[in-house]
């Protein structure tokens, strides 16, 4: 599966348009993550225990995306984008979006004259 965040890729050729697919993840840190990141932010600096989620949870919404792309029939989501809110001030929403594809090789695109 391609997935890029421009409306193109090189190389290849939209055959179809499926449209627009969604991968949403809705997380919280448990109380005793959320406590080891209030003491963490009186100090000041990046709190790892956040961070670590936020990272996590991304990787799993662009899974769910692929995966539905995927049921969709596509072979490419194009134009990908996150987009994250908070939800009630101890949840975190992470949403992976873009438009599933279906894409073939071009053949009338010129090679690279470097690799030949």
């Amino acid at each position: 599966m391609f997935i890029t965040t421009t409306p193109t890729i090189p190389g290849y050729r939209i055959v179809r348009m499926i449209g627009a697919v969604f991968g949403v993840v809705v997380r919280s840190r448990g109380l005793g993550g959320n406590v080891m990141a209030g003491i963490r932010s009186l100090g000041g600096g990046e709190i790892h225990e956040y961070t670590q989620l936020l990272e996590q949870t991304r990787g799993e919404a662009l899974s769910r995306l692929s995966e539905r792309a995927t049921q969709l029939g596509a072979n490419a989501i194009v134009s990908m984008r996150f987009d994250s809110s908070a939800i009630g001030g101890t949840m975190s929403e992470i949403v992976a979006y873009g438009t599933a594809v279906i894409v073939a090789p071009d053949e009338s695109a010129q090679s690279d004259p470097r690799q030949d």
